[in-house]
């Protein structure tokens, strides 16, 4: 073998999976570096790194062979200059596609908060009315709640021996609504030319709709932390619910990435337990969404030695491991 080309997303994971295949060490080869990674902006444009290595024996091949290998160099050479011509095409477009979406997705974010400050503000006027209708008649009720109570842990205690299983929430099954969310996603996509491959299912527990994305360069709609995720997913739901006398309820994975996310934060909240085990000291994590803080406390709830809580507001409300007391 004259030589072996890898690609990676650094120069040194391109290095070992080349020697790896060639059953070589460092010091017995030549490198080559052909191309150095870059990460993009947002996942567009990112480049692996890519390396050449040939073993040192190989510099005693014969005339022939170094001829054969000079015209494939040659052909390669010019093979990566059209490339490139096109690489360069392909990013200007990807720069005014990205501008454009970048352009869609703010006004849609706008809309989508305006219209949340809307239902916040109406949902607190009629949270405040119904709690002072509910203060006139807690005094009627008290001595009914009290024989109530009595009652059912009389109950109770007859029923202690019984399994308790809470029935789930179940979410309607609304086709027109679910399309509508379809078709919402795949205009993001089109808008930001991105070739995703949509898979449906829905959840025989609670009739919750997944969307499951697939393809090439997906980073994009994940972001950091799943943020990017999440705001289109809250999106996706905010459009399949307009007009919809049934709440539909709609999960957006890329590539899996939810159930890596939990064992990740699984495996998150039990390092930390032990650190806070072995220092006593309380250790509080990066500020999380309401489903990611979930997470960590059931991670720990069986745990006898720590237990969490969170503190702080939205959207920096965070969990906090500490000591039992």
């Amino acid at each position: 073998m004259a030589y072996v080309e890898k690609s990676a997303r650094t120069v040194e994971e391109a290095i070992a999976a080349a020697l790896a295949e060639l059953r070589i060490d460092q010091e017995e080869a030549d490198i080559e570096i052909l191309q150095k990674a870059n990460k993009g902006f947002l996942g567009i444009g990112r480049k692996d790194a890519k390396v050449r290595v040939r073993p040192k024996s190989d510099a005693l091949c014969d005339e022939e062979s170094e001829s054969v290998q000079e015209a494939a160099d040659a052909a390669v050479k010019a093979v990566k200059n059209a490339a490139s011509v096109a690489a360069a095409a392909f990013g200007k477009k990807m720069e005014e596609a990205k501008g454009e979406a970048g352009k869609r997705f703010e006004t849609s974010r706008r809309e989508a908060g305006r219209r949340f400050s809307e239902v916040r503000e109406e949902a607190g006027r009629r949270f405040h009315e119904a709690k002072e209708e509910a203060g006139k008649r807690f005094a009627e009720a008290k001595a009914d709640a009290i024989e109530g109570a009595i009652g059912a842990l009389e109950d109770m205690r007859e029923k202690e021996d019984r399994p308790y299983r809470r029935e789930p929430r179940r979410y309607a099954q609304d086709e027109e609504a679910i399309a509508k969310a379809k078709e919402f996603l795949q205009k993001i996509f089109q808008a930001m030319q991105v070739d995703a491959v949509l898979e449906k299912f829905v959840s025989k527990y609670d009739g919750t709709v997944t969307f499951r994305l697939h393809g090439s360069d997906m980073g994009i709609l994940i972001g950091k932390h799943g943020q990017t995720l999440d705001s289109l997913q809250y999106l996706t739901n905010l459009v399949a619910n307009k007009n919809s006398t049934e709440r539909v309820r709609i999960i957006i994975d890329v590539e899996d990435y939810r159930d890596r996310r939990v064992e990740t934060l699984n495996r998150l909240a039990c390092r930390l337990a032990g650190k806070v085990k072995k220092s006593g000291q309380r250790v509080a994590l990066e500020p999380m969404n309401p489903h990611e803080r979930k997470i960590i406390h059931m991670a720990l709830q069986g745990d006898r030695r720590v237990t969490t809580l969170s503190e702080g507001d939205e959207p920096y409300r965070h969990v906090v491991i500490e000591l039992k007391k």
